[in-house]
């Protein structure tokens, strides 16, 4: 079982950063894939940033050059670097990591607000 623990986010100006934090424990052995994923109500849950266990990264069009997402394997711990916040970034921002067994796990969800 792999447990997540979610930080970061809260409410951001317009033009703001923020950063996201995600720090996973137990048995991460096997983790193939980190994501961060944005939800929005009556939305479904989209993919914001991935990084493969490679070190290669994939982006939502909408994020490209604003947001960088990048891991400390010393602390099994993933990040969100959110810059240039735009009001159509708010959503809560959920954690999500996966085995090679295609087993998914994900964190609790950090409600990122961005408004004047």
């Amino acid at each position: 079982q792999v447990q997540i623990v979610e930080s970061g986010g809260g409410l951001v100006q317009p033009g703001g950063s923020t950063r996201l934090s995600c720090a996973a424990s137990g048995s991460i052995f096997g983790i193939v894939s980190m994501a961060w994923y944005r939800q929005t109500p009556g939305k479904q849950r989209d993919l914001v940033a991935v990084i493969q266990s490679s070190g290669s990264t994939n982006y939502a069009d909408s994020v490209k050059g604003r947001f960088t997402i990048s891991r400390d394997n010393t602390k099994n711990t993933i990040y969100l670097q959110m810059n240039s916040l735009k009001p159509e970034d708010t959503g809560v921002y959920y954690c999500n990591f996966v085995k090679y067994t295609s087993a998914n796990y994900w964190g609790q969800g950090t409600q990122v607000t961005v408004s004047s």
